[in-house]
């Protein structure tokens, strides 16, 4: 008898021993006439041998239930939206967290770190256990990466949970009616791929004076998938910029910037704009009346007309060498890049560099105002070469270094086919809307 139990295997010992403290019970229970008097008769099984698996198979299911409720124990789940100058001890107060916690977490180092970079909108999930006692929380970082901290019996633990994305591209073409924005904006593109768009090119056009209507683009993006579900959209792979019959083209390398076909880098020494505008009030004309004194002056630059406290950026890097207050100009910047250039940024509201410091190309030196003999709010944009005014739209500038012999190695046959994709999509795409 005993070798025969001992063949059985673990779980149906556990059960028959749980059987047999449940008939040793059974001694203690009042009557059978009282226990029949209480409960339905079980129907029957047909055989003895069948009546005695019942009980068996109800033993093993309840051991076997409360194995399970404890390997997955019953959570609750609160998440938390950022909010504007949220911190995470006010996120924690919030969601009825210890400081106690915080500091934990923040000693764990590593990818517990990230948890440090939470910006507004940005959402924390939190959990907790059948207790209401914290055990973990997950922060997305981004499409393909979310931050894991976990509460177990040995203590925090953090790790980042990566998944794998699919990558797929897609193109976006568009003829310009009204405006480059309505146009990328129409043809799919978001707002930050429109800026990136133009920042592509910014180095060659001048999205505000250059513009003009039957300008046209085609584009060649990545899509970000997961599971099958869009994301996100990643990285312009390529894109074509037709300004005035003009084809500029533009792919990224390996090294995350952009070149022309031939290898060029895009990024010159200097910008065509040094602002975000909305329109220009003025063009470049030597002979123009000035607006408030109504005689002819000079207007040797170019008026980029836009709201008080616009972002105004070094079109090139270089020293300042004048940084200060006139009666005519307002706040006033100006920057000498070497012995041959020097860009002027008038009627500024403020100025954000002091004379002798050193800038960089696209850093922000101010923002667009009003101070000075003006009529309204503008950035005044001079270009100077050799001491001498040019129209900044127009001017030469110089030209940006190529690849090197073996980086273009590389890059040339990618390049080959990704404008071989761009072109055969815009022929297409010109064909249908041509029908």
């Amino acid at each position: 008898m005993i070798e025969c139990f001992q063949r059985f295997p673990r779980p149906h010992k556990v059960a028959i021993s749980v059987l047999s403290v449940m008939i040793g019970l059974l001694s203690f229970a009042p009557s059978e006439s009282v226990v029949a008097s209480r409960i339905q008769p079980e129907p029957e099984l047909g055989g003895d041998m069948l009546g005695e698996r019942q009980p068996l198979a109800l033993a093993i299911n309840i051991a076997e239930s409360a194995a399970a409720a404890d390997a997955h124990p019953v959570t609750r789940e609160r998440s938390v939206k950022v909010r504007s100058g949220d911190t995470l001890s006010a996120i924690f107060a919030r969601t009825g967290l210890s400081s106690s916690l915080l500091h934990d977490i923040n000693q764990l180092g590593g990818s517990a770190d990230e948890l440090k970079k939470i910006y507004p909108g940005n959402l924390l999930t939190f959990t907790f256990d059948e207790d209401d006692a914290f055990s973990g929380l997950h922060y997305p970082l981004d499409n393909s990466r979310t931050l894991l901290i976990s509460q177990t019996p040995h203590g925090l633990q953090s790790q980042i949970d990566s998944t794998e994305l699919e990558l797929r591209t897609e193109f976006a073409q568009a003829s310009v009616n009204s405006n480059f924005w309505n146009a990328a904006a129409s043809a799919g593109l978001t707002p930050n791929q429109i800026m990136a768009l133009a920042g592509m090119f910014a180095w060659d056009v001048d999205f505000a004076l250059d513009i003009r209507a039957n300008d046209s683009f085609t584009v060649l993006y990545e899509q970000h998938f997961k599971d099958g579900i869009l994301v996100g959209t990643g990285n312009i792979l390529a894109a074509a910029f037709t300004n005035q019959g003009k084809v500029y083209q533009a792919i990224r390398h390996t090294d995350g910037n952009y070149y022309s076909p031939e290898g060029r880098y895009m990024r010159k020494s200097f910008l065509r704009a040094p602002v975000n505008f909305s329109h220009i009030s003025s063009n470049f004309n030597p002979r123009r009346l000035h607006p408030v004194t109504g005689q002819i002056k000079a207007h040797r630059g170019i008026d980029y007309a836009a709201r008080t406290g616009t972002p105004v950026v070094a079109a090139g890097g270089g020293v300042v060498v004048e940084s200060g207050f006139s009666p005519f100009n307002g706040n006033y910047v100006v920057i000498r890049h070497d012995s041959t250039y020097i860009t002027k940024y008038l009627h500024l509201h403020k100025r954000m560099v002091n004379r002798g410091e050193k800038v960089k190309q696209e850093q922000q030196i101010g923002t667009v105002g009003a101070t000075g003999r003006v009529t309204g709010p503008h950035l005044h944009y001079e270009f100077l070469v050799n001491g001498v005014h040019k129209d900044p739209k127009s001017v030469d500038l110089p030209q940006a270094a190529f690849l090197s012999p073996k980086e273009l190695a590389v890059f040339k046959p990618q390049a080959n086919r990704l404008m071989a994709q761009l072109t055969k999509v815009s022929d297409i795409m010109l064909a249908s809307n041509n029908r």
